[in-house]
């Protein structure tokens, strides 16, 4: 599964060897969304691995960016209570430049990172389905 997201760079940190055959790197992001006039704003740690760990030295602390990424999970029995765990991880695997869509730095408006596209749903979409067949325009989502 591939998921797009689009914030402002808050931290990077250094690249992690946690084996001879494994390494990361961890980086955060801002994340805000404006739902019914209200800004919510998410902090979401992301990681990079293997020679993926690179990509993100291009960026400064402050940038926006957008992220391609996977959700990767993991169970495992932890040994002292013998109880199931869960990882989540999300791995990104593309880092680029946000252009588009950023607020202008003149108008005080609210960051809109991940606003969905038009017609794409969303918060505020409503289907465009009208069951009327007289032709009577219907507002009622059912």
């Amino acid at each position: 599964m591939s998921l797009e997201v689009t914030g402002k760079l808050l931290v990077k940190y250094d690249t992690l060897q946690v084996s001879e055959k494994f390494k990361k790197r961890e980086f955060v992001m801002e994340l805000a969304e404006e739902i019914n006039g209200n800004i919510y704003t998410n902090f979401a740690k992301l990681q990079l691995v293997q020679n993926k760990c690179e990509i993100i030295d291009r960026f400064n602390t402050g940038d926006l960016i957008k992220v391609s990424f996977n959700i990767k999970g993991n169970s495992y029995v932890d040994k002292r209570d013998g109880q199931t765990k869960y990882i989540t991880n999300l791995d990104a695997w593309r880092v680029e430049a946000a252009t588009a869509g950023a607020p202008a730095a003149s108008a005080p408006q609210a960051p809109a990172y991940n606003a969905p596209a038009p017609n794409q749903g969303g918060y505020n979409s409503a289907p465009a389905y009208n069951s009327s067949s007289a032709g009577t325009v219907d507002d009622l989502p059912f």
